[in-house]
C-alpha cells in the first residue's frame, strides 16, 4: 500500500470514526447518568436519517436540517419518557429489556411507515464538494467530520465541568438520591442528557448517511452496535473515551476493508469488543466500579 493510499484510508477512516464517536457519546452518557445501555440509540440515529430525508423533500437544506436535528431531539426525549421513566426503579435488566423493546420497535415502525427498501439519503451540496490535495481527494463531509466531532466534544466536556447542568449531570451520576436531596431536579438533568446525546446522534446521522446515501430501517442497527463497542472499549462513561473508541473503530474498519478483508470488518469490531472485556473490562478509560457499603 502507497503512502498516498494509506493516507487516502486514514481520510476516509477518522471521518468513519468521528460519526462513530458522536453516536457513542450518546451511549456513554445515558450510561454514565442512569446505568443503562440504551440499546435504542442506534435506531434514533436511523430514524434522524428518514427526518431528513423528508424534511428535505419540501425544504432546503439549511430549515430541513435544523427540523432534521429537533426532530431526533424530540423522539430521544419521547423514548426516555415513555419507556425508561416509568422504570426508574424498576430492576436494571427491566430497563434494558425495554431498551430492546424500543428498539425493535422503531425499526418495525420505520418498515411498516416507509417499507423495507433503501430510500436515497438527500444531498447537501457542498458537502460533496471535492477537494484534491497533491495525489489525496476527499470531499468536504470527509474533512469536516472529525473536525466537527473534536469541537462538539470540547464543547461538550466544557459544558460538563463548568455549568450548572453538568453539575447536575455529575452528581445524578454518583448518587441519583443525594441529588435529588440537594434539590436538584434529577428527571429534568436525565432529560437533557437525553436531549444532549439525540442531538449528536442527529449530526452524526447527517454525516455519516451524506457518504452512504441511503438509509433503510436497519440501518442503524449495525452502526448502533459498534457505537456501543466503541463506548465500551474506550470506557462506557467516559466522553473521551467513546470519542477515542470510535475514531480506532473507524480507522480499523477501514483498513480492513481496503486489504480485502470486508468480509471480517464487522467480525473485527466484536472481537475486539471479547478482547477488551477479557483484558481490560473498565475499558481504556474506564474507572473500576467500586461497590457502595
Amino acid at each position: 500500500m502507497s503512502a498516498i493510499t494509506f493516507a487516502q484510508h486514514f481520510l476516509t477512516g477518522i471521518s468513519l470514526g468521528g460519526s462513530y464517536a458522536l453516536i457513542a457519546v450518546g451511549y456513554t452518557m445515558v450510561y454514565g447518568i442512569l446505568r443503562l445501555i440504551n440499546f435504542a440509540h442506534g435506531d434514533l440515529f436511523m430514524m434522524s436519517g428518514y427526518f431528513m430525508i423528508f424534511a428535505m423533500a419540501t425544504l432546503p437544506w439549511y430549515l430541513a436540517l435544523p427540523i432534521a436535528l429537533i426532530g431526533t431531539v424530540v423522539l430521544g426525549v419521547l423514548i426516555e419518557k415513555a419507556a425508561y421513566k416509568p422504570l426508574r426503579s424498576a430492576p436494571r435488566m427491566s430497563v434494558m429489556i425495554s431498551a430492546i423493546g424500543v428498539s425493535y420497535l422503531l425499526q418495525n415502525l420505520a418498515t411498516y411507515l416507509f417499507t423495507a427498501l433503501p430510500q436515497p439519503y438527500p444531498e447537501i451540496p457542498f458537502l460533496k464538494k471535492i477537494f484534491q490535495f497533491g495525489g489525496l481527494s476527499a470531499s468536504l463531509v470527509t474533512l469536516i467530520t472529525p473536525v466537527l466531532t473534536i469541537i462538539l466534544v470540547v464543547a461538550l466536556v466544557q459544558m460538563i465541568n463548568h455549568t450548572k447542568l453538568g453539575m447536575a449531570m455529575r452528581a445524578v451520576s454518583k448518587d441519583t438520591e443525594a441529588a435529588r436531596l440537594m434539590g436538584i431536579r434529577v428527571n429534568t438533568t436525565i432529560s437533557m442528557t437525553f436531549v444532549i446525546g439525540s442531538l449528536l446522534a442527529g449530526v452524526g446521522a447527517v454525516l455519516y448517511f451524506t457518504d452512504r446515501m441511503s438509509v433503510y430501517p436497519y440501518s442503524g442497527s449495525l452502526p448502533g452496535l459498534k457505537c456501543f463497542v466503541a463506548a465500551v472499549l474506550g470506557g462506557i462513561g467516559s466522553i473521551p473515551g467513546a470519542v477515542i473508541g470510535g475514531f480506532i473503530i473507524g480507522i480499523c474498519e477501514t483498513y480492513i476493508t481496503a486489504l480485502g478483508y470486508s468480509t471480517f470488518s464487522n467480525a473485527f469490531t466484536f472481537v475486539l469488543l471479547i478482547i477488551i472485556l477479557l483484558v481490560k473490562p473498565t475499558g481504556l478509560f474506564g474507572e473500576a466500579a467500586t461497590d457502595k457499603v
